[in-house]
């Protein structure tokens, strides 16, 4: 499956970029009615298939509006139109800020569209970010005005306004405005200090409650509440409670305003006699999550919706019986009896009572905040504990897990060294779409080299033109002053992977990277001499390789495609040469980005095929218990032409979710032989969610098996003709994995 746009779209637009030299002092043409029918001041990132220009046709004022639109047939999930302006930051420093404009849509249903605000710090830092994640614009909309306020950061360089599309279809922008509306608001920060083993067992406790009630409990009012603001509020209340007599106090008081029926008790759990026979209502309402809904308005196979049957007459087994709640022991010497159902009226559920208090403003969260990262972990801890998929995979510890997070996160120094806390937390799931990124980092930058695992060494396997003193073939000793082996077991630690071929994968890419710089490499050249180089990191020019083009002949009849590049228009434009073919090599060494794997296999199949069984959890009850599943598939019709010749695919351990499907199928109905190295097995769609203080956090939520039902997480796609690198290959320019194929293909003509 796809990785969800939205988890991409953090990836490109949350990682700082390189400060431009052309912001203004302030924003320019905010109705475009300068220099038109020319776009002035704001400026188009090119996108494959997507078009900007000037519209006169329904201006939101004066006679023109800006258009963006998305390819007819949509696109991968990390590509979208993005019309952006650069503003210099000085002028606003320390103050709050506030960009609004006019927005027309007319989308497509997988289609979104959003304005967004960022502001880049120095040294590459991200501060306040919003790309309306939680408040998509869907569908076809007249002329509606929509706004972000954030915080400019007092060492601020350059703010970002714009407007983003996603997905086919047209969105127009329009009387766009920014300015200052007041001063930023400072946050108050608690600081770091190391919990006590009280304040341990009081806080797991509360972790534990706070995921019960928020996922399980259907009142209204729980329903309602901010849990963010909630459990940053919550973990200041209880870390101090000196006993459990004082702690289920203070989660009683915490946790009874939004969940009525709920009874929490120090000591073990006593059964409850039909709990709730006082309140009996015209209706029984639950919650069912599928999988678990954690973006609101945003396009998702994930979704939470609480629903109800009238309370006459017998419950079936699936519904929970409002008069039975669950006894849970939650640690700390406290229990609780949690209903997973309650009784409504035609008011709400009862006992009925008045909505939470609007919480009031509040300066930004901050990993920089002790209370902010204890109630992130909280938060973080309850959604992989009652729906991640794949706990009978990984085989890990989970209750050990959050108390390993909650010390760290109590004494992290800043927003970083919790970055790392996270990380850490997210690695332990083994889940190879687990990850967390936030801004702190600053603008991660590479040299123009790149370095894989050969050989079980770290190998620079390609090189840019015109870079001295490094070629393919070295063996990268020393980064600086530490060896590359001890950074790779660093950044092993905090890789979440489901198999050693994708933790390799993603800690080999990231060894170099670093803040703009030069950096010093020990190399060991193929005759074992060593040489110590200086090479600069700089923003991509394009990664350096050595393939052949997207789509070639690169034998007399022997044509070669390269998954991982080429766009369905490119592979329809050739396929009266592919049905010619007397060979055929598919490269997915990678992710196929721009192409519609629909389209690919109609050509490769006679009869109707499908993907992978994609499992979605259906949820009703806490900690894993009674899942159902809802399963869907892709469905795949022949098409003409069919491509008769002969097939083999290369792969690899960086072919991950999107690209493992398709080389499911190409298994499953035995569709080639598949040249190279196991696949990273992980595979579905990821549900990302936001945590205080701008921690992206991406997961798989959904469980996917193979088509003849047998597990693929941390097995992935294997090959039937297995082929290796070998480090005297790289040296000589020579690609082992094509010429294996090359050499498999001809065999079979």
């Amino acid at each position: 499956m796809r990785i969800s746009t939205t988890t991409l779209l953090a990836l490109s637009l949350a990682a700082p970029l390189v400060r431009p030299t052309h912001a203004q002092s302030a924003p320019a043409n905010p109705g475009f009615e300068e220099g038109a029918p020319t776009l002035t001041a704001w400026r188009f990132n090119p996108s494959s298939g997507y078009e900007v220009a000037l519209d006169s046709a329904a201006p939101r004022e004066g006679r023109w509006a800006a258009r963006v639109t998305g390819p007819a047939g949509g696109s991968g999930p990390n590509v979208f139109g993005n019309l952006v302006q650069y503003v210099e930051a000085a002028p606003y420093r320390g103050r709050r800020i506030r960009y609004r404009a006019w927005v027309r849509t007319d989308l497509g249903a997988a289609a979104w569209a959003a304005l967004w605000l960022r502001v880049d710090r120095t040294g590459g830092r991200m501060g306040f970010f919003d790309n309306m994640g939680e408040r998509l614009i869907t569908g076809s909309t007249g002329w509606q005005a929509y706004e972000i306020v954030g915080d400019v950061a007092d060492d601020a360089e350059v703010i970002r306004v714009g407007m983003l599309v996603q997905g086919a279809g047209r969105a127009w922008l329009d009387q766009a405005s920014f300015e200052a509306v007041g001063e930023a608001v400072r946050p108050k920060l608690e600081a770091a200090r190391p919990l006590t083993e009280r304040g341990m067992e009081n806080l797991a406790a509360f972790t534990r409650l706070l995921g019960y009630v928020r996922y399980f409990h259907p009142s209204d009012a729980a329903a309602a509440t901010d849990w963010n603001t909630f459990a940053a509020a919550g973990v200041r209340a209880v870390e101090g409670a000196p006993d459990a007599a004082r702690l289920a106090a203070v989660l009683d008081s915490l946790f009874r305003p939004i969940a009525p029926t709920l009874v929490v008790r120090a000591g073990r759990p006593r059964a409850a006699a039909r709990e709730g026979d006082g309140l009996q209502g015209d209706s029984v309402r639950w919650w069912r999550h599928f999988g678990v809904g954690m973006a609101a308005g945003r396009p998702s196979v994930y979704r939470s919706v609480r629903v109800s049957l009238p309370a006459a007459g017998a419950l079936p087994d699936s519904v929970p019986d409002p008069r039975r709640p669950l006894a849970v022991e939650l640690g700390g010497g406290v229990s609780a009896l949690v209903p997973l159902a309650v009784y409504a009226d035609g008011q709400g559920t009862l006992p009925h009572a008045a909505p939470p208090p609007r919480a009031p403003a509040v300066a930004p969260a901050t990993g920089d905040d002790r209370a902010t990262r204890l109630a992130d972990v909280a938060l973080a801890w309850n959604v992989f504990q009652h729906f991640y998929p794949y706990f009978d995979v990984a085989q890990v510890d989970w209750a050990a897990e959050l108390r390993t997070a909650l010390r760290a996160a109590a004494t992290d120094a800043d927003e970083c060294a919790f970055l790392v806390t996270l990380r850490r937390m997210v690695a332990a799931l083994h889940d190879g779409h687990g990850g967390v990124y936030h801004g702190c980092e600053g603008t991660m930058l590479s040299p123009p080299v790149v370095v894989e695992s050969v050989e079980g060494r770290p190998t620079v396997t390609a090189v840019a033109p015109g870079t001295e003193g490094v070629r393919p073939g070295d063996v990268v000793l020393r980064i600086g002053g530490l060896s590359a082996d001890s950074i790779l077991r660093a950044r092993a630690a905090l890789v979440s992977s489901a198999t050693p071929q994708w933790r390799r994968f993603v800690a080999h890419r990231g060894l170099l990277l670093g803040h703009d710089s030069l950096v010093a490499l020990t190399v060991e050249h193929v005759g074992r001499d060593t040489a110590t180089v200086r090479l600069r990191r700089a923003p991509p020019a394009g990664e350096p390789g050595t393939k052949p083009a997207p789509v070639a002949q690169l034998r007399p009849g022997i044509w070669y495609v390269d998954l991982d590049r080429v766009t369905t228009a490119q592979l329809q434009a050739a396929l009266p040469e592919l049905e010619r073919a007397a060979g055929l090599v598919f490269d997915l060494r990678g992710y196929p980005d721009g192409l519609d794997a629909s389209v690919l296999f109609s050509h490769l199949i006679r009869e109707f095929a499908t993907s992978a069984r994609w499992n979605v959890p259906v949820v009703t009850r806490p900690d894993r218990v009674g899942w159902g599943f809802s399963e869907g598939r892709w469905q795949l019709w022949p098409m003409a032409p069919y491509l008769a010749a002969p097939r083999v695919f290369i792969t690899d351990g960086r072919a991950i979710s999107y690209a493992e499907s398709v080389m499911g199928i190409v298994e499953a109905y035995r569709l080639g032989e598949i040249v190279g190295e196991a696949t990273a097995g992980t595979n579905g769609n990821v549900n990302p969610f936001t945590l205080p203080g701008d921690y992206n956090v991406s997961w798989t939520g959904m469980r996917v098996l193979k088509h003849d039902g047998s597990r693929h997480h941390g097995v992935g796609i294997h090959p039937t003709v297995p082929a290796r690198r070998t480090r005297a290959g790289v040296a000589a320019g020579r690609d082992e994995f094509l010429e294996r194929a090359l050499e498999v293909v001809s065999r079979s003509r």
